[in-house]
């Protein structure tokens, strides 16, 4: 079963050697993983420096294929539904982050469980619970933000998600195909909106806990995003006509 794994970057050359050489050599262990870097538009000097990177590392890697070099901005959702795009033969679509606060074997578990499932129409997110057995680090600040966030994406748009911002998901390729259309936020809400299409389309999402440890350097504001998030929920609940009673 192939997957197309994408790792959407704004401005990440000075950090991504971190991560991904290592998430490059589970790949290649699992086999039949196809990652592909989505650039966003950092601007000229940022992607010279991020494809000279990735040129070298392409030598190593087999599973590492031929960036995507936007030429502008369009957000980490529209980086991430640039890349699922250029989906050939795949199965699965996947997307992590590239700070590496997930870890590459994390990555390649999550993979292993989608490939065992008996069916392919469960989409299954990585969440960040705090439970026996898993290691997750995080700020106190960003836990009780990311608390209130789930709370209110629970309560607005009526799904019972612990986490909707965790950043490694995989979407079986049919279903993602049966709602692109339809999906219009393109900054960090995105995957609340991708959750909503999904579960509207009978596609069963299953969160399964990760270990995660948060890495300094990220392009998240808590007082700017927070508020935009917090619009594009508030969106999502309109355009869709969702009524929770």
């Amino acid at each position: 079963m192939k997957v197309l794994l994408i790792v959407p970057c704004y401005r990440e050359s000075s950090r991504i050697g971190l991560f991904l050489p290592e998430l490059c050599a589970e790949m290649d262990r699992l086999g039949d993983v196809r990652v592909m870097v989505v650039e966003d538009g950092s601007g000229a000097d940022e992607q010279l420096k991020m494809k000279a990177l990735l040129d070298a590392w392409q030598v190593q890697y087999h599973c590492l294929k031929s960036p995507l070099m936007l030429d502008e901005n369009v957000g980490k959702g529209g980086a991430v539904y640039e890349g699922w795009a250029q989906a050939v033969d795949e199965e699965w679509l996947a997307f992590v982050d590239a700070d590496g606060a997930c870890p590459a074997r994390e990555v390649a578990r999550l993979i292993g469980i989608v490939r065992s499932q008996d069916s392919r129409s469960r989409a299954v997110f990585a969440s960040r619970v705090k439970m026996l057995g898993k290691n997750v680090q995080r700020l106190l600040k960003r836990h009780l933000l990311g608390r209130v966030y789930a709370t209110l994406v629970s309560e607005m748009l009526n799904v019972p998600v612990y986490d909707s911002q965790c950043g490694l998901k995989l979407v079986p390729r049919l279903a993602y195909e049966q709602v692109a259309r339809s999906l219009a936020i393109r900054g960090f809400a995105f995957d609340v909106e991708l959750m909503v299409a999904l579960l509207k389309i009978g596609c069963p999402i299953e969160e399964v806990p990760i270990d995660w440890c948060e890495v300094a350097g990220g392009k998240v504001s808590m007082i700017r995003d927070s508020w935009r998030m917090a619009k594009d929920v508030w969106k999502i609940r309109s355009e869709r006509g969702i009524v929770v009673g």
